[in-house]
């Protein structure tokens, strides 16, 4: 389905477009870049499931975002982190008609890089239930 693809381009928009987030990473990527430089934010897999009703198309989708750090200390990740629930909240409409019902945290991680590499990640995965009007 197409609504999974018009929720990443919504998401990629809208955390672009959120001052605060660009100015703490440097770049947002649509899927795992081959080389990047942290800090930076990957918006990865999106699984889409029917939420529809009888005369109401609508979808779940389940969306995973990972910011990526190099530092020692878990700080700016936490600054970064802090970004994207205001952000996600804040999707109204994805194009084509269908609009964003409610987006709501699922579960977070917050893992070390593996031994050899400095920083850390976070993975945050989000359920957003959308509709078509």
């Amino acid at each position: 389905m197409d609504v999974e693809l018009k929720a990443r381009d919504a998401v990629i928009a809208a955390f672009g477009s959120d001052g605060d987030l660009v100015g703490r990473v440097n770049a947002v990527f649509d899927g795992a870049p081959a080389r990047a430089t942290p800090p930076y934010v990957v918006v990865g897999e999106c699984q889409g499931s029917d939420w529809g009703a009888k005369e109401l198309a609508g979808r779940e989708l389940r969306l995973s975002v990972s910011l990526h750090d190099v530092g020692e200390a878990t700080g700016r990740l936490a600054q970064m982190m802090a970004r994207v629930d205001p952000v996600l909240q804040g999707l109204s409409h994805l194009g084509d008609g269908w609009r964003v019902v409610s987006a709501r945290l699922l579960r977070s991680r917050l893992t070390r890089q593996p031994r050899g590499q400095a920083g850390w990640q976070a993975a945050i995965d989000y359920r957003l239930r959308v509709v078509r009007e």
